[in-house]
Formats: C-alpha cells, structure tokens, sequence
C-alpha cells in the first residue's frame, strides 16, 4: 500500500472515530478540519496511484461528509434558482 492510501485511511479512520464521540456543535468544526486535511490527501492519491483510485477515494470521503455535501447542494440550488 503507498503511503497516500494509508494517509487516506488513516483519515478515514479518524472520522469514524470521531464521529463516535458527541459534540455540541454537531461535528461541524471537526468536518472543516476533515476537509482542510483531507483535499490534500486526496490530491495526493490521484497524483500517486491514478484517475480512479482518486475518485474511489473522494466518494469514500464524500460518503463519511456527507452532511456537508449536502447543505453545499442545498445552497448551490438556491443561488441558481434566482
């Protein structure tokens, strides 16, 4: 395993165990740190192993960030709704 996949689940790894634990603000300032981490990783993945392997990861990543995905989506359509 290359070193970018095992940051990449490594990363993984500590989402899950960070969503575990509760938290008064929902997880959302941790979720901005994910992202600020994870981006790199991500492009670090593609740059080392591929195209595919890179979407593979951004869909894991994209699956555990899921609420932030959305609420981006939801803004998205309500800004080119007008």
């Amino acid at each position: 395993m290359t070193l970018s996949l095992s940051l990449a689940c490594l990363w993984a790894i500590t989402a899950t165990v960070i969503a575990m634990f509760p938290s008064r603000d929902r997880h959302w300032r941790v979720a901005y740190l994910l992202i600020a981490v994870g981006i790199p990783i991500l492009g670090y993945v593609t740059y080392q192993n591929g195209p595919w392997i890179g979407l593979i990861v951004l869909a894991a990543g994209a699956s555990i960030l899921r609420w932030p995905l959305i609420y981006l989506w939801r803004w998205a359509r309500r800004k080119t709704a007008r």
